[in-house]
């Protein structure tokens, strides 16, 4: 018996393109394939947010909402 014994996927890790917010006091971030618009607006305190990248798990959006 292998009580416990899961398949595991591989977790993919890339340098993914993200926002993240300028303000000092706010830790908002988002993902460049999940903005609403070209230059975002952090969705937490509306401050304007800046482009960077992170080292993150690969998440497909395959939505035809985002621009």
């Amino acid at each position: 018996m292998a009580f416990g014994k899961r398949n595991e996927e591989e977790i993919v890790i890339e340098e993914t393109k993200i926002w993240e917010c300028t303000s000092e006091q706010c830790n908002g971030w988002m993902r460049d394939n999940f903005k609403s618009s070209e230059e975002p607006l952090c969705p937490l305190c509306k401050s304007e947010m800046r482009e960077a990248t992170k080292m993150l798990e690969v998440v497909h959006n395959y939505s035809k909402n985002f621009v």
